[in-house]
């Protein structure tokens, strides 16, 4: 009866395991998406460049999306017809966070890009986390 209970309680643990996973990489994929619609709204031209964080060791994902995220902040709409839908991406990415340990790096050591390559390297950074 003692076996039973250690194999059961196993098996519910491992499966509790297995249904998490695929629910977090659903919430990165959506992440993802939400980047791909903010690069279609955002401003490129005569704005700030902002940091941006490119290959971050495995260990540094937690402080690279934190960079991301206030860098995010920094971003203008391209134009007055797509605020709605730029507001509603910049509040979805506001909410999102990575699970993780701050790393030495700071997001000022980054180097500086324009808003769109910001976009696409934390589009790559989230496909890294997928992975």
């Amino acid at each position: 009866m003692e076996r039973m209970i250690i194999f059961c309680t196993l098996f519910f643990c491992s499966s509790m395991a297995l249904t998490a996973a695929p629910h977090k990489i659903a919430k990165y994929k959506q992440i993802l998406k939400t980047i791909e619609v903010l690069e279609t709204t955002v401003k490129d031209k005569d704005v700030e460049l902002l940091h941006t964080p490119e290959n971050p060791v495995d260990g540094c994902l937690f402080t690279a999306v934190a960079c991301f995220q206030k860098g995010t902040l920094k971003l203008q709409p391209e134009n007055s017809q797509v605020i709605p839908t730029f507001t509603q991406t910049i509040k979805v990415l506001k909410r999102f966070s990575y699970p993780g340990k701050h790393c030495e790096s700071s997001c000022e050591s980054y180097e500086k890009k324009k808003p769109k390559e910001f976009l696409k390297s934390y589009a790559k950074l989230i496909k890294k986390v997928i992975r």
